[in-house]
């Protein structure tokens, strides 16, 4: 299956075809002109992220921003993931060990343009990652970062969508060099950091190694210990207000109508403070003001995490043309997060509570069972159990190997190599009830002639069940039955990659402009997944196990291979001539055939105008691509309980239109839905939503294809030495963009299609109410962004007071869209720049970052402020269904500039070339803006954006021999 054609990319194609066959034609005569090579071969030429092309320039049409060795030390930042989530370029909702409701496993991940992660390209070296973690690379091997902020599947394949982040490693070091680290936030002297490094380096004749060891670790910090975190705080009906979870461990329970008037009309009760719950009399109407559970109180705003990277890297000159590579990297994180004990849903949970229970003091039924049936709510929140916890251990091993060298004289440089990545996570949850043994438990119970209170019927007794008193949580009888019924279910999942590349490029010919190159190259990779989850935690195909949904999941096991071939070609078309001091082209482009869609052409082309020596005008337009994951395509049924407002409410009635009756039918064999069923029109419901993987809901998924434009200017003026500016517009669309189809949209789909295949996604019972809704994983969006990149560096010229470097990096949003059904004209496209979603993370207009070093003999110091701009939650369109007020709709509050100090003070000591940094961060104690729990998931804020822990001073001692 070819998935796209397109006559740019045909041009491209023959264009670089027919540089190869140049390449074969005269690569004889290439290599006897070595008076020209070897005079080439003087000027050290670079791969500069973003082409396979070696050239002299740094600065080429692709938008790299450079982080180096000096500015990785400077900011004082233990792991890498925490440097990078500083760059202005990163937007969305990117992984953060700050992220606890969702979290946990101690990752943290790149999130260029807000594209998501997935679409951010992690190198190492300029090969591929088998984590996307950037917290498991070694950052004691790194000497500098490369962020091409570009759209570059012509170059690396499938991924680059937004962008690429390459960690170039070191090479030559020599010595040993030690550091150690310590620090802390200054409130409560909380969030503990410790770690060190050890590196050592060896340079010989013929080859060099470096070895190294890295430990950090980290102190969880509880939401209980911040002003801005502690309580679960709601912008309600106009009001700011603490209120919780209903789901409180004394009960939330609707009683019978008969029963209402000894509560004075209240439908909801809750137990009495210090009552058994034996009797009616011990419950009092339920109010949500003063009963609601704060369950913000126990949950983290920084995730406990320990670390350890060793690394090993070697080159050896087998002969004068042919040098031996390997890098060889292991990673161990140990992580975990805790949220609040677990809730309990009667009628959610598909859980009984018998009206027959010894001790249900109502005499009714509550809760549902897996047939349909549903009886009177109650909620409550097993407290005994303690707080809902998984502990993490991942482990990750890469091994690089290969050889590269030079075609005898020629400027000709090849490489070839092998790539093998394996990550192991295992994980074990906590707080968790087994509900086979709850639901009979929960179910008829009855004191026998020995005042035993037994399961069952005097006639029909359970073996091995013990009756729980659900309606007295906090009774000490109540925690040690329930905890025998606590489940502790384990998960693992394992990654594997394999691959081989070879690569080659120099120069293929001569133009009056200079020498042309090419580049080429040939891979294939292979990539395997295995989930395991404990049986008690398999989902069936409802997306419920025999514990709670949210822990539910299902084993996972598949692979894909591809075959790629790539070439790039420059050109150098003008050169030191009248108003072409340079005139570039490159063009580009990439094979892809993978065995689960078939095959994806992508290309680019670039062109790069120096009118004069210092000032480049740059551009770029370039196809890119994603291909499904083996999770897209093969993950199981899971459950979550999704919110969506039914577009057949009310169907059916006098008067209302039968064009939908197919799509609002109950199922195979039902009826229309009657008239007066389901929810008031315009509310909402919640039902079980089933997550599942594309094969398992039937859908073929295709790679996600769009277009990345970027055009530029850079200026190193001359007259200002040390200064350079420049600034980059960006535009991307990506279409058929793979995402879970969500309840409402499945819903919606449906009744504008009746014979859409989302309708059979709906399953309802025979009265039209939802019974579950699977949410498939299925190529349906349409994303369209676009922006500006500012960058400038000034280094002034040394003076008596020493010397001093000043940088500011910006980025504008200027349009992020997402469609999510593009083929429907009266579709809603959700307008998510300038604003915080709840569904997307921020994307603030403007986001920035400045710094100052400055540095005197043996004295240095570092001032950097990091910017997000303001932003607004909520919105007053309508068809946004987006209010940031729980209580009105389509209200917006505008949020101002968040600004983060942090300076850092470095002293050369004269011994043993040792070093000493102090350093605080968020140095004015900037507490992030509260957005309101109704808004976030969690910490009343937005966790992957903002600084959560508060100022923290940290220092740093290093030496090396």
């Amino acid at each position: 299956m070819n998935c796209k054609t397109h006559r740019l990319r045909d041009a491209i194609a023959f264009a670089l075809a027919a540089g190869t066959t140049a390449l074969l034609s005269t690569g004889a005569a290439a290599a006897q002109d070595t008076a020209s090579n070897d005079a080439s071969k003087t000027l050290d030429t670079i791969q500069v992220t973003g082409s396979r092309v070696a050239r002299v320039e740094t600065e080429t049409a692709s938008p790299v921003v450079v982080i180096d060795r000096a500015a990785i030390e400077q900011t004082g930042k233990l792991t890498l993931g925490d440097l990078v989530q500083e760059l202005p370029a990163m937007s969305g909702a990117p992984s953060t060990p700050a992220v606890n409701n969702g979290g946990g496993d101690g990752k943290s991940s790149v999130d260029l343009r807000g594209l998501g992660d997935e679409r951010t390209l992690l190198l190492v070296n300029g090969r591929r990652v088998v984590n996307n973690d950037v917290n498991s690379i070694p950052a004691s091997a790194v000497e500098r970062i490369e962020v091409l902020t570009s759209g570059a599947s012509a170059v690396y394949g499938s991924d680059a969508v937004a962008g690429v982040v390459n960690f170039i490693l070191r090479k030559d070091f020599e010595g040993l060099a030690v550091s150690v680290d310590y620090g802390q936030a200054t409130h409560l002297s909380d969030g503990a950091r410790s770690g060190g490094s050890l590196t050592f380096g060896q340079v010989g004749d013929r080859g060099n190694i470096m070895v190294g060891l890295n430990y950090n670790k980290f102190d969880g910090i509880s939401s209980a210990d911040r002003k801005y975190s502690k309580d679960a705080t709601y912008l309600y009906s106009g009001a700011v207000t603490v209120l919780g979870s209903s789901r409180n461990p004394r009960g939330r329970i609707t009683v019978p109508t008969a029963l209402r008037p000894q509560y004075g009309g209240c439908s909801t009760v809750t137990l009495k403070p210090g009552a058994t719950g034996a009797s009616q009399g011990d419950y009092r109407c339920y109010s949500g003001a003063t009963d609601s559970f704060n369950y913000q109180a126990t949950n983290l705003i920084m995730t406990p995490q320990e670390r350890t990277n060793a690394f090993f890297l070697a080159n050896y000159q087998i002969t004068d043309s042919i040098n031996a590579f390997a890098q060889v990297y292991h990673n161990k994180t140990s992580s975990n997060f805790a949220i609040a004990p677990l809730p309990f849903d009667a009628r959610g949970d598909k859980v009984v509570i018998s009206a027959n229970n010894f001790y249900n003091p109502f005499g009714t039924n509550f809760g549902a069972d897996e047939a349909g049936n549903q009886y009177n709510q109650l909620l409550t929140r097993f407290t005994s159990l303690g707080q809902r916890r998984s502990y993490y251990s991942t482990v990750t091993d890469q091994v690089v190997a290969g050889l590269e060298g030079f075609v005898g004289e020629s400027t000709w440089k090849w490489d070839a190599a092998m790539n093998y990545g394996h990550y192991t996570r295992e994980n074990t949850s906590y707080g968790y009830v087994y509900y086979a043994g709850l639901r009979d438990a929960l179910g008829p119970s009855f004191r026998d002639t020995d005042g035993v209170i037994k399961c069952g019927s005097a006639g029909a007794v359970i073996a091995g069940c013990t009756p729980l008193n659900i309606f007295n949580i906090n009774d000490p009888q109540t925690i040690a039955t329930l905890g025998k019924y606590e489940a502790r279910p384990t998960y693992s999942n394992t990654y594997q990659m394999r691959s081989f590349e070879a690569n080659a490029n120099g120069e293929l010919f001569t133009l009056p402009a200079g020498a042309s190159q090419l580049a080429v190259g040939v891979s294939w990779r292979e990539e395997y997944q295995k989930n395991a989850v404990d049986y008690i935690a398999i989902a069936n195909a409802n997306g419920n196990c025999f514990i709670s949904q949210e822990a539910c999941g299902t084993p996972l096991s598949g692979k894909y291979n591809v075959k790629e071939l790539y070439a790039e070609l420059y050109v150098p078309l003008l050169s030191e001539v009248p108003f072409a001091h340079l005139l570039a082209l490159t063009l580009g482009s990439r094979y892809s055939d993978y065995n689960t869609f078939g095959n994806t052409t992508n290309s680019k082309v670039q062109l790069e105008w120096r009118p004069i020596q210092n000032l480049l005008l740059r551009g770029t337009v370039a196809e890119v691509f994603r291909a499904p994951t083996i999770e897209n395509l093969y993950s199981g049924a899971s459950g979550d309980a999704p919110n969506f407002a039914d577009p057949c409410i009310g169907y059916g009635r006098t008067g209302t239109p039968r064009d939908h009756e197919a799509a609002c039918g109950a199922g195979a064999g039902a009826t229309a839905i009657p008239g007066a069923t389901g929810i008031t029109p315009s509310g909402m419901s919640q039902t079980t939503g089933v997550w599942s993987g594309s094969v398992a809901a039937g859908f073929d998924l295709k790679p996600e294809q769009g277009k990345s434009f970027d055009w530029g200017v850079v200026y190193d003026p001359e007259w200002l030495p040390g200064f350079s500016a420049s600034l980059d517009y960006w535009r991307l669309y990506l279409n058929d963009t793979i995402n879970r189809a969500d309840a409402q949209t499945v819903a919606d789909i449906c009744y504008s299609d009746n014979n859409s295949p989302f309708c059979g996604f709906i399953n309802r019972y025979t009265d039209g109410q939802v019974n579950f809704i699977r949410e498939p994983i299925v190529n349906l969006g349409r994303l369209d962004t676009k922006g500006w990149d500012l960058a400038l560096r000034y280094r002034l010229p040394d003076t008596a007071w020493g010397s001093y470097t000043f940088g500011l990096d910006g980025t504008y949003i200027a349009r992020y869209d997402n469609k999510t059904n593009p083929d429907d004209p009266a579709g809603v496209v959700t307008h998510v720049a300038g604003t915080y979603n709840k569904s997307y993370g921020l994307y603030s207009r403007v986001r920035g970052r400045l710094f100052v070093n400055w540095q005197k003999g043996d004295l240095g110091a570092s001032w950097r402020i990091r910017y997000v701009g303001p932003f607004d939650v909520g919105s007053a369109d309508p068809a946004q269904n987006r209010s940031a007020d729980a209580g009105y709709p389509n209200v917006v509050v505008p949020y101002g500039s968040y600004f983060l100090h942090s300076v850092s003070v470095n002293y050369a000591l004269p011994w043993f070339n040792s070093k000493v940094e102090v350093g605080l961060d968020n140095v004015f104690d900037k507490q992030p803006p509260m957005l309101y729990q109704n808004n976030v998931l969690n910490a009343n804020t937005d966790v992957n954006s903002f600084d959560t822990v508060g100022r923290y001073l940290w220092a740093r001692y290093s030496m090396s021999f």
